[in-house]
């Protein structure tokens, strides 16, 4: 789940990729008969992710839906990754074949489609209301507001991104649970280093010190997204970032270089070789765990936590960033297309059971407010305990920047102010002012 890859397509790479995305799966445009048959009925093509488990779950629905809809056939076929979901999409929409609907989309990628005014604005869609209010999303859709006021993307599922503990190593240091702010942690991690010395650290992961993009989500925005109650950092073209709060994470991840806190260099799975005791975890962890390290185990070796937050802030109104998808209709789909597909949208969600059996099945946990209330949920939650906290936090969690540029924005990022502190070559202070100018110039 965390590989990300640029979305940048060139012009060359998409005229080439043309053929690949012109094999039948789309065809919106009225010669071909606006998506409807001669006998009145309308068809729409869903691309689902490039993954078996999502695409036989949408291909259930699909059968589900037709059986009581006869006038709406659906096409369901997974993405190409031609060489990535995104680069197919793009060559599609060049082609004039795009489909109807797909998901697997997340929100710098629909801000790049969005531009190109690709996509549909799904508020201007009747029914999209009652799609927002029956899945119970309030609270989890509004951060994915654009900064022109639209909803491009309904968002499928959301991972709260949490960090995990080493409980059966920060017991040996006195601690009977996780710490949740600054100071406590920089406590914790001196006696960590007290007693270990160079065998261990708090965090360990080679990433710390690289300048790829999407790995920003999982170490600067967490921590971010928490001290600063869920700023936004970047809205359309505007830096927005909250500097008192960049600051301090910054300052608090310096803390930990000087306290010898931190390993960047290559390691083995630090985490669950006991290198490192705290790291990023999404709930796509859990079956490798379970296949490679059976001694980890929920509330007994490890344990999982929102991020931390500076001290003087309560832990209880910590936010974190949300690994998340969703699904999107095109432009270029008819009237009809876009209307029939709402309704089977509508359809899928108006039933909690649906999003039940999608949570079974992908792990991933359904984009609603009421995922750890709602009884429809419990028996997935019971049976996987280690759900429940990313249930519990779907409505506190972040989604990416709204800028088709992201890509670059967030290099940006670690080049000029994460990855320097890291690795003690910037200050703090001096890290966020030269990352703020760079960014305001490439937003420029």
């Amino acid at each position: 789940m965390k590989k990300r890859v640029p979305m940048v397509l060139s012009v060359a790479l998409m005229a080439g990729l043309l053929s690949a995305c012109s094999t039948g799966q789309g065809g919106q445009s009225g010669s071909e008969g606006g998506g409807e048959s001669s006998g009145g009925v309308t068809t729409i093509e869903f691309w689902a992710a490039p993954n078996p488990t999502q695409q036989a779950f949408w291909q259930e629905m699909a059968d589900a839906y037709e059986a009581q809809n006869g006038k709406v056939k659906i096409n369901v076929s997974a993405i190409k990754e031609s060489p990535t979901s995104e680069a197919s999409i793009q060559a599609a929409l060049a082609a004039k074949s795009a489909p109807t609907m797909s998901e697997n989309i997340n929100r710098g990628f629909a801000a790049q489609l969005a531009s190109s005014q690709a996509l549909v604005p799904l508020d201007t869609l009747e029914g999209f209301d009652e799609i927002v209010q029956g899945r119970s999303m309030t609270q989890t859709i509004e951060p994915w507001t654009f900064a022109d006021g639209h909803q491009y993307v309904l968002p499928i599922y959301s991972n709260p991104m949490l960090f995990g503990w080493r409980l059966d190593i920060i017991r040996d240091l006195g601690y009977s649970e996780p710490p949740q702010t600054y100071g406590e942690i920089l406590e914790l991690t001196k006696k960590l280093k007290a007693k270990h010395g160079d065998k261990k650290y708090l965090w360990a992961k080679p990433d710390l010190a690289d300048p790829t993009a999407w790995k920003r989500w999982f170490d600067f925005y967490m921590l971010y997204d928490a001290a600063s109650g869920g700023n936004k950092f970047i809205e359309g073209d505007a830096f927005t970032g909250d500097e008192k709060a960049g600051v301090e994470v910054l300052s608090f991840v310096d803390d930990l270089r000087k306290e010898k806190g931190l390993l960047a260099r290559q390691v083995t799975d630090p985490f669950e070789n006991g290198t490192g005791v705290f790291t990023d975890v999404g709930p796509w962890t859990f079956t490798t765990w379970a296949e490679k390290y059976p001694n980890l185990k929920y509330n007994e070796t490890y344990a999982l936590t929102m991020p931390p937050v500076p001290d003087g802030m309560d832990p209880a109104d910590s936010k974190t960033f949300a690994d998340t998808k969703g699904l999107v209709v095109y432009a270029s789909a008819t009237k009809e297309q876009q209307a029939a597909a709402i309704d089977f949208i509508q359809w899928v969600y108006g039933d909690a059971k649906n999003d039940a059996a999608w949570f079974e099945k992908t792990n991933l946990p359904p984009a609603r407010d009421d995922l750890s209330t709602n009884e429809s949920f419990q028996a997935v939650l019971d049976k996987s305990p280690q759900l429940k906290p990313y249930a519990e936090n779907v409505p506190n969690a972040v989604p990416p920047m709204d800028n088709a540029k992201y890509n670059d924005l967030q290099t940006i990022i670690g080049t000029e102010a994460f990855n320097k502190v890291v690795k003690g070559e910037i200050a703090p202070a001096e890290g966020w002012a030269a990352m703020k100018a760079a960014l305001e110039k490439a937003l420029d």
